[in-house]
């Protein structure tokens, strides 16, 4: 038995114990039959009693009450944790309740991280394919339909042309898609160049405002949730937002650094969607912090803590 039933056990047998010293030293007697009052000197001493006994038990509970509340709220995207108020009897169960939230949180973690590092590789496999197999598939048939342009009799030349536009276009939007899927540019010139690409993609849609600081080296896992996040929320933006305008910031803020896309569409943004899980799973991998407030406009935030030196 656990020391919370023991403590449960002195508390009652202190307070009876108590109580039974109070009536038996007290100058109160019972008469037989019993007068009037008497029974209210009885009913009085039961009456502190019980009060007693609640309030003790009260204070011995109450720390359940508080793991109770913790069990309604808790969510895995966040780091709530009992706390352990000085109570020896529920201190083991409250180390546990913490313990089983930090395996499940790590649990959590390393499962998304394995998901999103096989979402990655997918990602990089299908853009090699676009860009090496349809991409040079395109491109051959660009060339032999140019060719075909030039010996063709001047009445075929109009109808050949406009199907050579329409290859020359599909050509470009397999390597826009086959661009999204892999990040070259992020690997090639860095997150900043990374940015002002994915800001001159929408912009043909949208007028994108940028402003981004200097800054310090950063790891690759941490360019990549910042490229992917942005990329997502500017998709979003295009898609969903009707805006004329965004802004897109990635600033210091002390030792954190802190990424902004914010803009001045018809607001309601889902935060339940597939790509809002995918941004906040990006973002524990990490230990950031992803907010999204929706009102006049969106604004996605991401909070890195820690990564400015």
């Amino acid at each position: 038995m656990g020391p919370l039933f023991w403590r449960l056990c002195v508390i009652n047998g202190a307070v009876f114990t108590v109580g039974t010293l109070a009536l038996a030293l007290s100058p109160a007697t019972v008469s037989s039959p019993v007068l009037l009052r008497e029974i209210l000197v009885l009913a009085a001493g039961l009456a502190i009693i019980l009060v007693t006994n609640a309030l003790l038990l009260r204070t011995s509970l109450a720390p359940l009450t508080t793991l109770t509340a913790l069990m309604h709220r808790v969510d895995l995207h966040t780091h709530d944790r009992a706390i352990d108020r000085g109570n020896g009897d529920l201190t083991h169960l409250i180390d546990s309740f913490n313990t089983m939230l930090e395996r499940l949180e790590n649990e959590r973690t390393s499962a998304s991280a394995h998901a999103l590092a096989a979402q990655e590789g997918e990602r990089q496999r299908i853009a090699r394919e676009l860009h090496d197999e349809i991409g040079q598939s395109l491109t051959v048939a660009l060339l032999g339909l140019k060719r075909a342009v030039d010996r063709a009799p001047e009445p075929l030349k109009e109808e050949l042309d406009l199907v050579r536009d329409t290859i020359r276009g599909s050509l470009d939007e397999v390597r826009q898609v086959a661009r999204r899927l892999r990040p070259g540019v992020l690997e090639d010139l860095g997150l900043h160049s990374a940015l002002t690409a994915l800001a001159a993609d929408v912009a043909p849609a949208v007028a994108v405002t940028r402003r981004i600081e200097p800054l310090p080296p950063l790891s690759p896992e941490v360019e990549l949730v910042i490229y992917r996040i942005a990329q997502e929320s500017l998709t979003n933006v295009v898609r969903h937002s009707q805006a004329l305008k965004v802004w897109l910031s990635l600033t210091a803020d002390g030792p954190d650094l802190v990424l902004r896309i914010t803009d001045d569409g018809v607001g309601g943004a889902r935060t339940e969607g597939a790509g809002m899980r995918g941004m906040q799973e990006r973002a524990l991998l990490i230990g950031a912090r992803l907010t999204v407030t929706s009102a006049d406009g969106t604004e996605v935030k991401l909070t890195i803590p820690g990564v400015i030196a």
